[in-house]
């Protein structure tokens, strides 16, 4: 027992020292990170220097992080997300997978050797999907996501990531044909099988987990969260592999039916680190199992399949795209980041070969092919990048008109302060997102129209999950002091560029906040106080115009001030400030009971 448990230990360790070296190898080299872990364990498994000597044990386990995957894919996939992207979704997507499955398949069937159609069919459809993770990455870094051409591009790869369920689904039928036969009642007992496992997750998740989540969030344990939302998503994976089915096909539906929950971000937030080990981990473990032999020994081979599936695969997105009112240079480009084959290639190519439908050697091959059209990807996009400019070349750029833009706000912490910041936003028609992880906060939001996410904003993860990066203005009107400075300090550390707004608790705090780079702050009772102060000169006779003139003169004095106590705090760190008149008294402060002498003479223990 002692001996398993230090092999395991150090080949955890190998594991993770061998993914901190390959990608930022891959990085520094231009490549994906997917494409650093499959060579990372190409280098460590049996065909290099055997740390692992059994990759299937290993895949077994990661395969975990595909279920995981499959669940935050579902969290992604809102209805109104659905419903605004609906035409490049259900329409270029669609078209792009079949007739890109359907031009590879063919040349696979028909140049390649011992595919029947079968294998044909698995290779086309495998292939034909795109790596969301390097196209999202060459997108972000041409700034194409904001382009017509880049949400095109995206909703074919929202398509994809829904086509593997039904992909994951057929393989089992395809294989079941290939070697046994079953009575027709066989075959409608094991589809309402299903059907009865797949309406129990549809309608747990609609109505049963949302209320077991407000539940636990009114407990106020994080890792309870975490607990319960590992329990979904493994739950609701093992329900559907009970069923005869894939976990992931499982994973997928409870993480749609939670889409619109407003624990969606939170759940996200604790599975992304879960989900980001085991796929690296899934991904070494195939780099692993492929037979560096058969690879080698059919270089020639995969170096003209790979080109041949690249080719193809471009030729026939560019049409696509073509054919739907693209211009030229866009479909050039959503070609040519649209051409590396996609992660989940690596999980039908092994179901596909556990259902006898290739065999070894093709698996093999087909996983090398994958691999290579990833290692391409870059270059493909570089040289696609490069023949749009020039067919943009003759094409005036016209000005970007903003007139009708709306700004984006994130607000975290929907209380008092929250919910008044919040009118003025909502009244200017701006959008707004709210972060809170009060239940009844998040309730009271849902009332606004905001969009709304449940999670800590003190986490980095939460922040980023829920858009910080990429809001005009980040608003934290949280309650608590400490709370606003670790949320200004996480937000300033690691994103430097976002406009920064905070309530301030009192004047040392927003001298203190303005030290660490905030944008904007204002002492949360400092205007409704001037307002309640020109009240009461009101009440005194005093007319109106004076009243505004003395708080406006009180205000000017005030920020006077401020900029005064700011500069000093500069020089010797913030100061313990404490209240002072902004105009000199008439009189000096004069004591009405013994108490209140003492505390000003500082002689008893009132004066603590």
């Amino acid at each position: 027992m002692h001996a398993d448990g230090h092999g395991f230990l150090i080949g955890a360790l190998v594991f993770l020292a061998t993914a901190v070296i390959a990608v930022p190898v891959a990085r520094r080299l231009g490549l994906s990170p997917i494409v650093g872990y499959l060579l990372a364990g190409v280098a460590i498994g049996p065909s290099g220097l055997g740390a692992f000597n059994d990759p299937e044990r290993i895949i077994t386990v990661a395969e975990i992080g595909v279920v995981l995957l499959l669940f935050i894919i579902g969290l992604e996939l809102q209805f109104s997300r659905l419903l605004a992207l609906r035409r490049a979704i259900f329409g270029l997507g669609t078209a792009q997978l079949l007739f890109s499955g359907a031009a590879i398949a063919v040349l696979t069937h028909y140049a390649a050797n011992g595919f029947d159609w079968r294998g044909a069919l698995v290779a086309g459809m495998a292939l034909a999907l795109s790596a969301t993770s390097i196209a999202l990455q060459l997108l972000e870094e041409k700034s194409g996501l904001a382009q017509p051409y880049g949400q095109r591009a995206f909703g074919v790869l929202l398509f994809q990531d829904m086509a593997i369920v039904p992909l994951l689904a057929l393989l089992p039928f395809l294989g079941q044909g290939a070697h046994e036969e079953h009575s027709f009642l066989d075959s409608a007992e094991h589809v309402a099988i299903i059907i009865g496992a797949m309406l129990f997750i549809v309608g747990a998740g609609r109505y049963l987990l949302p209320l077991v989540f407000r539940i636990l969030a009114h407990s106020g344990a994080r890792e309870v969260m975490t607990a319960a939302a590992l329990l979904v998503v493994l739950g609701a994976g093992a329900l559907m592999a009970a069923a005869g089915m894939s976990m992931a096909l499982g994973a997928f539906l409870a993480g749609v039916m939670l889409s619109e929950s407003n624990f969606r971000h939170e759940l996200e937030a604790n599975i992304e680190a879960f989900r980001g080990l085991l796929i690296a981990l899934f991904f070494m473990g195939v780099g692993m199992s492929m037979n560096l032999d058969v690879v080698l020994a059919n270089a020639p081979l995969l170096i003209v399949g790979t080109l041949m599936v690249t080719l193809v695969k471009a030729v026939s997105v560019w049409a696509v795209f073509r054919f739907s009112d693209s211009t030229r240079a866009d479909a050039v480009r959503s070609a040519s980041v649209l051409t590396p084959a996609g992660e989940f290639s690596f999980v039908l190519f092994p179901l596909a070969l556990s259902l006898g439908l290739i065999d070894s050697r093709q698996s093999d091959m087909l996983v090398a092919c994958a691999a290579m059209t990833m290692l391409l990807g870059p270059p493909v996009a570089l040289l696609g990048e490069q023949l749009a400019r020039r067919l943009d070349r003759r094409a005036a750029v016209p000005d970007e008109d903003f007139s009708d833009a709306h700004g984006s706000v994130l607000v975290v912490g929907f209380g008092r302060f929250g919910q008044i910041v919040s009118q003025c936003l909502l009244a200017r028609g701006l959008e707004v997102t709210i972060i809170d992880n009060d239940v009844e906060m998040i309730q009271n939001a849902g009332r606004f129209g905001f969009r709304i996410f449940y999670g800590d904003g003190t986490r980095l993860d939460v922040l980023r999950a829920a858009g910080a990066e990429r809001a005009r203005v980040v608003a934290v009107c949280v309650d608590r002091r400490e709370t606003t400075d670790r949320i200004v300090e996480i937000i300033r550390q690691n994103m430097p560029d976002v406009r920064l707004h905070a309530r301030a608790y009192d004047r040392t705090h927003a001298v203190a906040l303005r030290g660490r780079g905030v944008d904007f702050e204002i002492r949360e009772t400092f205007e409704s106080a001037l307002a309640f102060g020109e009240a009461a000169l009101r009440a005194n006779g005093i007319d109106a115009a004076t009243a505004q003139a003395t708080v406006a003169d009180v205000r000017q004095r005030d920020l006077e001030r401020l900029r005064l106590q700011l500069a000093e705090g500069e020089d010797r760190g913030p100061l313990p400030l404490e209240p002072e008149p902004l105009v000199a008294p008439e009189r000096p402060a004069r004591p009405l009971n013994p108490e209140a002498e003492d505390v000003l003479k500082h002689e008893t223990e009132f004066s603590s």
